[in-house]
């Protein structure tokens, strides 16, 4: 029988040898780590280095991307604010002059809103349904309830319905009070209640719309209740007018005004990113392409063109965007009402806000999946258009706006002045600071580490493509002293973001750790009640 020869280990030296660096074939603890340091050498110049200049041209031209796209949009809201400059002092110069003319002008154009306010007699008043989807709202639903049925428009042309899925039955027995409260009242207001909650807020009313029979010309007007919003008493008044006015208008969407905004850090630095939402990209997509997404609440939507987009689908958990780009992709036009304002509640809690930010991240990055063959496949919008709703409004500001803060600031830079040691090329930028500012940044590079997780979940369709979770709201009516002192508020440790501050605090660039963990430990946001409306 042949013998068989043991297989023969490579010794460290030949295996040096191949990697292009010397061994002296010695076992002592400073040749093996001098074999390491080599080895690092030729894995971090042949393999770390070039892998990071790539993702730092990468990242630098989707930062470049969305550095363009700010600057076209700040160009046109500046054009925007120039054309309203000019009316205002061509109106004041005509009235100086007494032409009577441009009083019958202006008085011809207001007819609809002088038709409005005799809308108990009119009959072109249209009918208008109220929807107010709930889950478990013990904080804001009497406030969302009371905000509908005090809106002021004939009591004949309008109902309310009230979808109702909470889970706790107490609360469900409070909302069955409250509605039969009004409804002594004379107002048209229904309760309706599901057994599951399949679809979540759109499958609710979806199933809400085929309750009544509906006449053909009735108005649709959607309420969100994530952040809730409380609207003012003429907000049909003055929203349903552009409707009548042009039969190719879908929907109007006015701004949110919120109420807790100076409750803490957290709800300034919302306030700040979603003001710049309504000032700059509602009011360049309402201007330049007559579309941009549907907030969910403070909207009024014409029925016909709900249902000609199809109604509300259950597909993505952002169904408030899923029917605008829809609507848009059949031809029809949206207008953004900036000088109409809607009160709303911010959430005031890290984790809330966190929530939030997923569906809000996760949700229009899984809707591209989904839209994209519509968008591609349609014949009633112009390849301008298709564009916009491609490259800007999707890829631009819902996929690259999250990606590259976290990859780019906190990601990709680190590593480039850790490992490369000077041997990638860095852009060089500079900032300026100014109220908040600071902080503003600090924040968003740890909320981009959940958005760009997000947005991962939302375009690889993952498990949590279609998770919703509904913010927690803490309400506007204030509580007593004794309670406030009963409650503790509860500090949770948010494990992605103390291992993202140890990562920056082992890399010590800038000091950016430092948000990462107080975000971690829990020290953002505030359960402080917010001032009554």
């Amino acid at each position: 029988m042949p013998t068989v020869e043991p297989p023969r280990a490579i010794g460290p030296g030949k295996a040096c040898v191949e990697l292009g660096f010397k061994y002296d074939n010695t076992t002592s603890p400073a040749a093996a780590s001098s074999v390491i340091r080599a080895a690092w050498r030729a894995v971090r110049r042949h393999v770390v280095m070039p892998g990071l200049q790539l993702a730092v041209y990468v990242c630098a031209a989707m930062s470049l991307m969305l550095f363009l796209e700010r600057l076209c949009m700040a160009a046109v809201v500046a054009g925007l604010w120039l054309q309203r400059r000019r009316r205002k002092r061509a109106g004041r110069r005509r009235r100086l002059s007494g032409y009577d003319d441009v009083r019958k002008r202006v008085l011809d154009e207001d007819e609809d809103d002088d038709l409005l306010e005799s809308a108990g007699e009119d009959r072109r008043c249209p009918m208008v349904l109220v929807q107010i989807p709930m889950f478990n709202e013990k904080q804001v639903y009497r406030l969302s309830i009371g905000a509908a049925c005090g809106l002021s428009w004939p009591s004949d042309r309008l109902v309310i319905q009230v979808l109702d899925d909470s889970t706790d039955p107490a609360i469900r027995e409070l909302v069955e009070v409250e509605c039969a409260r009004w409804a002594g009242k004379g107002v048209r207001i229904r309760n309706e209640n599901r057994s599951n909650r399949n679809g979540y807020k759109a499958g609710a009313m979806s199933e809400g719309l085929r309750e009544p029979s509906l006449p053909e010309n009735i108005s649709h007007r959607p309420r969100q209740k994530i952040p809730a919003a409380i609207p003012d008493a003429d907000l049909l008044r003055r929203a349903v007018p552009p409707l009548l006015r042009d039969p190719g208008v879908a929907l109007v969407q006015a701004r949110w005004r919120f109420v807790n905004a100076g409750d803490c850090i957290l709800t300034r630095i919302q306030e700040m990113s979603l003001n710049y939402h309504f000032a700059v990209e509602q009011a360049v997509g309402s201007a330049c392409h007559a579309f941009f997404g549907f907030n969910g609440t403070a909207g009024v939507w014409r029925a016909a063109a709900l249902a000609d987009a199809g109604g509300w689908k259950e597909r993505t958990t952002v169904e408030d965007m899923d029917l605008a780009v829809r609507a848009s992709l059949r031809g029809w036009r949206f207008v953004y009402a900036g000088d109409l304002a809607v009160r709303s509640e911010l959430p005031s809690t890290f984790r809330a806000y966190r929530y939030q930010q997923h569906r809000w991240s996760c949700g229009p990055a899984n809707l591209l999946r989904k839209v994209l063959p519509e968008i591609l496949r349609s014949d009633r919008v112009s390849p301008w258009k298709k564009l916009h709703l491609l490259y800007a409004f999707f890829f631009v500001r819902k996929v690259v706006a999250h990606l590259v803060t976290f990859l780019f600031y906190c990601v990709v830079i680190i590593l480039a002045c850790v490992l490369a040691q000077g041997d990638v090329s860095l852009p060089k930028y500079v900032a300026v600071s100014g109220h908040l500012l600071v902080f503003w940044i600090l924040f968003e590079n740890v909320m981009s580490l959940h958005r760009s997780k997000a947005v991962v979940i939302g375009l690889l369709e993952a498990s949590r493509a279609n998770e919703w979770v509904v913010t927690y709201k803490l309400g506007v009516a204030r509580k007593k002293k004794k309670q406030q002192e009963e409650e503790v508020r509860r500090r949770e440790v948010h494990v992605l973001e103390l291992v993202m501050g140890a990562c920056l605090l082992y890399c010590a660039v800038y000091d950016m750790s430092a948000a990462a963990f107080i975000v971690g430990f829990g020290y953002v946001g505030a359960s402080v009640p917010a001032a009554p409306f």
